[in-house]
């Protein structure tokens, strides 16, 4: 599980360590990470593949990762209802609702600010997250109540099976009036309407339904407030705890309902409500955890191409977010560049920041605004020079030369965390192979038998080094949040660097 260990992360600051050495000369002399120029375009096709080998349910007559087979067909018969579908989160065979929707959330504003760009990925874009919606619409079916997680996660980290042999227990968990989970809820309300703006055009009546139920949804996860750790405990901690509160998700859920629907009840509820959801809370961290960073980007979109003089305030923490990461700000890095905010999972961290950063950027060169820190002016084109170092880091540029996309490059991680990766596919091992069975592949130092192309693992630690073994799930485990804001920032990179 790529969160296990992800423990406070309201209370640690993302002054991210981004490398820009060009645009302020002698401050970080990290020449070893000057690039080679990378295939932004075949990066970009596989970090949307990869989405494909974290399918659960019935898979597709077009599945293109053919060495998944149908997974967990009968996920909800326990309580009666149709739960099969969505996604695995990272290594492991559960299905986790609150990383899910934000994962949601995040292709869809990959999307929705690139999409222009995506050329023939738009519609593998837009397939990964129906592939998500289409679940969530089942999880929200019915009033005041979502399904928010399938499986129960000890009893399936204590095997290591192929999701296709899945025998341990579909433990299904629920929200509702009587036990809420504002966060869950409404970070399920935003993938929703985010991804209604993204099916505007080319579905409008799968748009209206998924914009109706964002609206149903928000109304519930306002009206009964409460995290959804507190009720469900330790089926849900360590691995997904709302550490951050609810707070920042209903401030996100508005800010998305505003940009889709336009409605200024909207704006007033942000407007009345701001403060007392944390707007100024939160320090510079963006995750599935903690939204503050992200919901401050997107309503200073509003403020900036719309003048909706009332958000000025996000525009001005915004800035302040981009302050705290621009080059000699005294942030963590790695010797070789890279972001570095923790020893779990922190590739999460670089693809979102990386991403805000594009965004941002985009946002400020429409209106012809820079951002000041101190007596630095920072201009769209550093910001965007910024998150260019941060991908390629990813690529290769790095002083291992390691690219930490499976299936990218000549050199990247053959060791997964990942259960259905690790063990031989059904099509060259037909034969169950039983829950402790598992651990004589997870034991061995052979390479994953089966690719799963353009997963994004954790990372290497904080200098440079990264041992790819499977069991350091640490740095070697992948996961659908990690890739999700990656999809935005190549689609980005592949048509406008060359």
């Amino acid at each position: 599980m790529a969160s296990s260990l992800l423990m406070f992360s309201l209370f640690i600051f993302l002054a991210s360590s981004l490398f820009l050495s060009h645009a302020f000369p002698g401050k970080h002399p990290h020449s070893h990470t000057s690039s080679a120029q990378h295939n932004y375009k075949d990066a970009l096709t596989k970090s949307i593949l990869f989405f494909e080998g974290q399918r659960s349910g019935k898979l597709p007559s077009n599945q293109r990762m053919t060495w998944r087979k149908d997974s967990a067909l009968s996920d909800g018969s326990s309580v009666n209802v149709d739960l099969v579908g969505g996604y695995y989160d990272a290594g492991d065979n559960v299905k986790f609702g609150f990383p899910m929707a934000f994962t949601i959330t995040m292709l869809s504003w990959s999307v929705i600010e690139f999409g222009g760009l995506m050329k023939s990925e738009l519609q593998n874009s837009r397939q990964a997250i129906r592939w998500g919606t289409d679940y969530l619409l089942k999880a929200t079916a019915q009033p005041d109540t979502i399904y928010v997680q399938v499986g129960d996660p000890s009893k399936d980290h204590a095997c290591w099976e192929r999701p296709e042999d899945m025998d341990t227990e579909r433990t299904v968990l629920k929200i509702d009036r009587n036990n809420p989970g504002t966060d869950v809820a409404a970070e399920t309300a935003a993938a929703l309407a985010a991804a209604s703006l993204v099916f505007r055009r080319v579905d409008p009546a799968y748009s209206n339904t998924l914009i109706r139920r964002a609206i149903k949804v928000f109304k519930f996860a306002d009206k009964y407030r409460g995290s959804y750790s507190d009720k469900l405990g330790s089926l849900v901690c360590p691995f997904y705890c709302s550490y951050s509160g609810f707070q920042d998700e209903l401030l996100w859920g508005a800010a998305w309902l505003h940009e889709a629907t336009k409605d200024p009840s909207y704006l007033s509820y942000i407007e009345a409500n701001g403060q007392t959801l944390g707007a100024n809370e939160g320090g510079n961290t963006f995750s599935w955890d903690n939204k503050h960073v992200g919901a401050r980007i997107l309503l200073s979109k509003a403020f900036l191409t719309q003048k909706v003089q009332s958000l000025h305030d996000y525009k001005r923490r915004s800035d302040d977010f981009i302050c705290s990461i621009i080059p000699g700000s005294q942030t963590p890095y790695t010797p070789g560049g890279l972001l570095f905010k923790m020893k779990e999972s922190n590739m999460q961290y670089v693809t979102t920041t990386s991403f805000l950063l594009l965004t941002y950027a985009n946002y400020l060169a429409s209106s012809h605004k820079t951002v000041s820190c101190g007596g630095t002016v920072v201009t769209p084109k550093t910001l965007r020079s910024i998150a260019k170092k941060q991908v390629d880091y990813i690529l290769g540029s790095n002083p291992l030369k390691m690219s930490y996309m499976v299936g990218y490059g000549p050199k990247y991680p053959v060791r997964v965390h990942h259960r259905a990766s690790s063990i031989p596919s059904m099509s060259s091992h037909p034969e169950k192979i039983p829950c402790s069975s598992g651990f004589g592949f997870f034991n061995t130092q052979s390479a994953n038998p089966n690719v799963l192309v353009g997963a994004i693992v954790g990372g290497p630690d904080q200098n440079d080094g990264f041992p790819d073994q499977r069991s350091d799930y640490l740095h070697s485990e992948p996961a659908t949040y990690i890739n999700a804001p990656l999809v935005g920032s190549l689609a980005y990179l592949a048509h406008s660097f060359h």
